[in-house]
């Protein structure tokens, strides 16, 4: 009997092909030579266009990954004998392989646990209070992640008080934003509501999973902390020689919008696939779904039979949850498919 193909659709974002835009931006950017290391038209485009859209002058650096972008970002405002406040499931914490602390020189993440993805202010004032002046860590930094890795969405009214707080303490605040987009599409506000005029001074602004083919952002709100980063840029190897073909990309994304298109369609075919899984097939949703991430419960035989059929998906938490993602890319007959496999197979 011949296999099913193998279907990655809901395995993550990552998996989706490059956007068309982002792809004709990349494809003229091809047609001559241009200066080598930032000195080209797109790169100057990329920053001026981020400028405008979160409304006020920063600095704008193009990194590889996302754990590039975060890592180095932390690393530009920590020293070695530093904290960062985050939550255990951060992508900084589960998903990096200590990127954050190999680029610090050894600062330390100090982890907040609840429910829903989100930072407890009430757990980090406890975990600055647990340092002993000069034998412990200073803490430097509160990392939070918009989107959350459990999918959730703080609201402007959660950022401002993060930011709020980070100000009384004397502390930055660091936004790992790989579905920033996501969050701007759900919330629908302005960019700038959510990071500079809610307190954020770094932000790793993520395009990857939302339809470039590599590159991301490293955004510094505060520009006196971006002081000869390029040399950290270049010095870590993400300095790309021909930069150009990362920036185009990103310009594909930013003009016309593209960027909040994108987001906004994933996170539609997420509420649709919740709402489908619910009705047809009676699974209901673990957490709220408010980017493009649906949690469901899964038992064992069930996962074995929807791999059997071809799909591919991962394990996120115990017991048994298993995440489901939504790209720019979903239509509504993949949905259709996965959730008529979950039906078959539970009939």
């Amino acid at each position: 009997m011949r296999a099913d193909p193998i279907r990655h659709q809901f395995a993550s974002d990552n998996t989706a092909a490059i956007c068309p835009e982002a792809w004709k931006a990349l494809e003229e950017a091809n047609a001559q030579f241009a200066p080598s290391y930032g000195e080209d038209e797109w790169t100057a485009a990329v920053c001026e266009r981020i400028r405008q859209l979160f409304e006020v002058d920063c600095d704008v650096y193009l990194v590889f990954t996302g754990t590039g972008a975060n890592a180095l970002g932390l690393a530009q405002v920590c020293q070695p004998f530093h904290g960062v406040i985050c939550h255990e499931r951060a992508h900084i914490q589960t998903d990096e392989a200590g990127a954050m602390e190999f680029y610090t020189r050894g600062a330390k993440l100090f982890l907040t646990k609840t429910h829903d993805g989100k930072i407890d202010l009430d757990e980090t004032e406890k975990l600055i209070a647990q340092q002993v002046e000069l034998h412990g860590h200073m803490m430097r930094a509160i990392s939070i992640a918009q989107a959350t890795e459990l999918g959730t969405v703080y609201t402007t009214d959660e950022v401002e008080a993060i930011g709020a707080f980070a100000r009384a303490h004397r502390l930055l605040v660091h936004m790992d934003g790989a579905r920033f987009a996501n969050a701007v599409a759900s919330l629908g506000c302005a960019p700038k509501a959510i990071t500079s005029k809610a307190g954020v001074d770094v932000l790793s602004f993520g395009g990857t999973k939302n339809g470039v083919g590599v590159g991301e952002l490293v955004i510094f709100f505060d520009k006196t902390a971006s002081r000869d980063f390029q040399y950290r840029v270049k010095q870590s190897g993400h300095l790309a020689s021909k930069i150009r073909f990362l920036a185009s990309q990103w310009l594909g994304l930013l003009n016309g919008g593209v960027w909040l298109r994108n987001a906004r369609h994933a996170n539609e075919m997420a509420r649709e696939l919740a709402q489908r899984l619910k009705n047809e097939a009676g699974l209901e949703k673990v957490y709220p779904v408010e980017s493009n991430a649906v949690f469901v419960q899964l038992d064992d035989q069930l996962v074995r039979d929807l791999h059997a059929r071809g799909w591919r998906f991962y394990k996120f938490a115990e017991p048994d949850i298993y995440r489901l993602m939504c790209s720019w890319s979903t239509t509504d007959e993949e949905i259709a498919m996965l959730v008529g496999d979950f039906v078959a197979i539970n009939d």
